[in-house]
């Protein structure tokens, strides 16, 4: 991404920390970046931090900005928009990380705006290790879905959609799927605990075995059925803890979760989406 396109902020919670160091990590001037928060030590930090420009609410800055990053929370998006909406340029690209907030619904309350993407980080982003599914609406141009893309690869990596409704299977996968790991992780640690490790021991070796296993089938090429097949030698201990797995459902209930996390995700679009009076 040219580092002199300027990007305005709105909100500077955690993900949008992470996504203004990842740019300025990667080479973007922090004075290229503004930020709008009306939390006064929310502001000071990032100004502090990365020497970016802020402000309480939404002024004249933004219109110098080629994109503008909505970050805030889903809830408070309606009403962001009737705030940015008398200064927003068409030409501007709006980038928004709110869970649950459709693009054609966020372009109605923003006035018909049509250059909007719509994307979905996850945590991991908050150490450079994320990965984001986006999804472009038809007004916006190559040159826009770049940027889009330069900086949220600033965080991690990215996975662009050819449909919206796409976005669901991606909050369910990976927006919601660090949890699902550490609930693995939890799990793991309890069994440690109850065969005799210590908390300090079964952590390691948890940890260890998880981040290993991931890099492992990140670095291959081969099915991940046949890396866990590699593993299980019939009789031995791998398949008794996986037939015992089996007998539990396990698989099945994890992909019942995914799928109960989609049809949230799709439920909490069409509640989000409601007008109420602000737009």
């Amino acid at each position: 991404m040219p580092t002199d396109i300027g990007i305005g902020f709105i909100g500077g919670g955690n993900m949008a920390g992470a996504l203004i160091g990842g740019l300025v990590a990667g080479g973007m001037a922090g004075a290229r970046l503004h930020v709008v928060d009306p939390n006064a030590e929310a502001r000071h930090r990032l100004e502090q931090q990365f020497g970016v420009g802020t402000a309480a609410e939404p002024g004249a800055a933004l219109a110098a900005c080629e994109v503008i990053l909505l970050a805030v929370k889903p809830q408070q998006m309606q009403a962001v928009a009737a705030q940015l909406r008398p200064q927003l340029r068409a030409h501007q690209l709006v980038l928004s990380i709110a869970a649950g907030i459709r693009a054609a619904d966020l372009s109605r309350w923003l006035g018909g705006h049509a250059a909007i993407v719509r994307a979905m980080p996850n945590t991991p982003a908050l150490i450079g290790q994320g990965v984001t599914g986006l999804c472009a609406l038809a007004g916006v141009s190559a040159a826009q879905r770049d940027s889009a893309d330069a900086i949220l690869r600033a965080v991690g990596a990215t996975v662009w959609l050819d449909d919206e409704n796409q976005i669901d299977a991606v909050t369910a996968l990976s927006g919601s799927g660090p949890a699902y790991v550490f609930y693995f992780l939890e799990a793991l640690q309890q069994a440690a605990l109850e065969l005799g490790l210590s908390e300090q021991q079964g952590t390691a070796l948890a940890l260890a075995t998880f981040g290993g296993a991931t890099q492992l089938a990140a670095q291959s090429s081969e099915p991940l059925a046949l890396l866990r097949e590699r593993v299980t030698s019939k009789g031995g201990t791998t398949h008794a803890a996986l037939t015992s797995m089996e007998a539990a459902g396990v698989r099945p209930a994890i992909v019942a979760a995914v799928k109960a996390a989609a049809a949230r995700s799709r439920e909490l679009g069409a509640e989000f989406g409601r007008d109420d009076g602000q737009g």
